[in-house]
């Protein structure tokens, strides 16, 4: 079964830089990062080994990923934001 990777920066490829320098500087930005990708690894994990687990539980761990990946997302474009007013 072919599994898509769902990882940071294979979702937002262009904040590669970004996504950097806030698991660096940024330690909720960091712990949130580090849950994520626990989750996605479980998820792919599941899904690639083809385990037995209820739909429910896959969805719920999949609207987890979506609520993290949201609030980094939004994370990203905060410090995106600063910095090209900081550049202004």
């Amino acid at each position: 079964m072919q599994i898509e990777h769902h990882d940071l920066h294979h979702e937002f490829p262009d904040m590669s830089d970004a996504i950097q320098s806030l698991k660096t500087g940024n330690a909720h930005f960091s712990k949130l990062l580090a849950s994520y990708h626990r989750l996605t690894g479980s998820v792919e994990s599941l899904e690639e080994h083809d385990m037995p687990v209820a739909d429910f539980t896959l969805e719920d761990m999949k609207k987890q990923r979506v609520k993290l990946k949201d609030e980094l997302y939004h994370m990203l474009l905060a410090f995106r934001s600063g910095q090209q007013t900081a550049k202004a």
